[in-house]
């Protein structure tokens, strides 16, 4: 049932969400499929739509947002535009409880860019990574730190600001995951100012597979050369002189070949309709659930891997299942039941959106009950 879904850390939903996409896609078909000159004016007219929906989301300055496939593509894209020799000899820092993409990145990177990757860990019996552990290791050998702003397997949300400024002090770059918040916490590329930020539509922003997006600072663009290039990535596309090659002025450097336009196009109607939605509202009926979410894991004895306060969380609630009910058998049992979760090993990840009713709520705290404690 729609009102006991719980998988807006996983894909975000909304109103009517199925009947916007078949639409948006069949607007498409019918426009790629005519035999006229219209095609690349509306596919690209729509993702500049998509893009500039995102810009309102991060308050980024025009021209310094981009579309990539996923996060970790453009991840990459921003690692290999750097200056020559910028990372080489220094440390790139993240931590243990970062989105393990981005740390397989890193770690196949390392030798060919010459920097040390080092991983801030867990603590001894921690589910996330500490922000003073963070701090302590983020020295002036640091040319890069990735911040995950709040965890997937946690939803533990660091401070940002404390982080940021340390990070200022230390001369590094700086960027963001902003993934598992994005469209549910306010959020400013400028408040603390970041160097980048990655991010997709996935999640709290209810889109579809594909619609990834880099920011970059405007301070920085004209020094990045990305190495994957095409004839997007230059001031006029349609500059066939091969000998002429220039990057253009701003984030569209990091365009490649023919852009993709479908996750985009695809992923718009959710941005249009979170566009229109009272931002406060929908947080405020996240935190009544998820405050009913901990107070249910209380009652049930089940630990809880999330932060109780409110300032260091996201929107989601992850409770420790016991050994005695493998958490495979847990999912399926509430699947049955029309109540949708997930689990990794044995951490239940429970995320209440704008679907996620009160009464839903109470449905799986009824069922979850009778699974645990028969």
């Amino acid at each position: 049932m729609s009102d006991s879904y719980f998988l807006y850390h996983s894909i975000g939903m909304y109103p009517q969400k199925a009947r916007d996409l078949a639409a948006a896609l069949a607007e498409f078909s019918f426009v790629w499929g005519k035999p006229d000159d219209g095609q690349w004016a509306y596919a690209l007219g729509m993702r500049h739509r998509f893009i500039e929906r995102w810009r309102a989301i991060l308050n980024a300055p025009d021209q310094t947002v981009t579309t990539f496939e996923n996060v970790t593509a453009a991840f990459h894209s921003l690692l290999a535009s750097l200056p020559s020799g910028h990372l080489e000899g220094r440390t790139v820092l993240v931590g243990a409880d970062c989105f393990p993409s981005n740390h397989f990145l890193l770690n196949g990177m390392a030798q060919k860019y010459g920097f040390t990757l080092q991983t801030v860990p867990l603590r001894q019996g921690a589910a996330h990574v500490e922000d003073e552990d963070f701090i302590d290791a983020w020295t002036p050998r640091v040319g890069l730190a990735l911040l995950t702003w709040i965890s997937s397997t946690t939803s533990h949300r660091i401070n940002l600001q404390r982080m940021v400024a340390h990070g200022r002090k230390m001369g590094s770059l700086i960027g963001t995951d902003i993934t598992q918040g994005a469209g549910l916490l306010p959020y400013d590329v400028f408040a603390p100012e970041v160097d980048f930020t990655i991010s997709t539509s996935l999640k709290w922003m209810c889109g579809t597979p594909g619609a990834g997006v880099l920011y970059l600072s405007p301070r920085l663009i004209a020094h990045c050369h990305p190495e994957l290039r095409g004839w997007f990535s230059q001031p006029n596309p349609f500059n066939w002189d091969i000998t002429k090659f220039a990057y253009a002025p701003d984030i569209r450097r990091f365009d490649n070949g023919t852009p993709g336009v479908m996750a985009a196009l695809a992923s718009l109607p959710a941005l249009d309709w979170h566009a229109f939605q009272d931002k406060a509202a929908l947080l405020a009926h996240n935190r009544k659930l998820t405050k009913r979410l901990i107070e249910a894991g209380d009652e049930l004895g089940l630990p809880l891997v999330t932060p109780r306060s409110e300032t260091q969380r996201g929107g989601s609630v992850m409770l420790r299942l016991p050994e005695t009910h493998p958490a495979a058998q847990v999912v399926a049992a509430l699947r049955n039941q029309g109540i949708t979760t997930d689990a990794r090993a044995q951490t239940l990840r429970l995320s209440p959106g704008n679907l996620t009713t009160l009464s839903g709520t109470e449905r799986l705290i009824d069922a979850l009950g009778r699974i645990v404690r028969p």
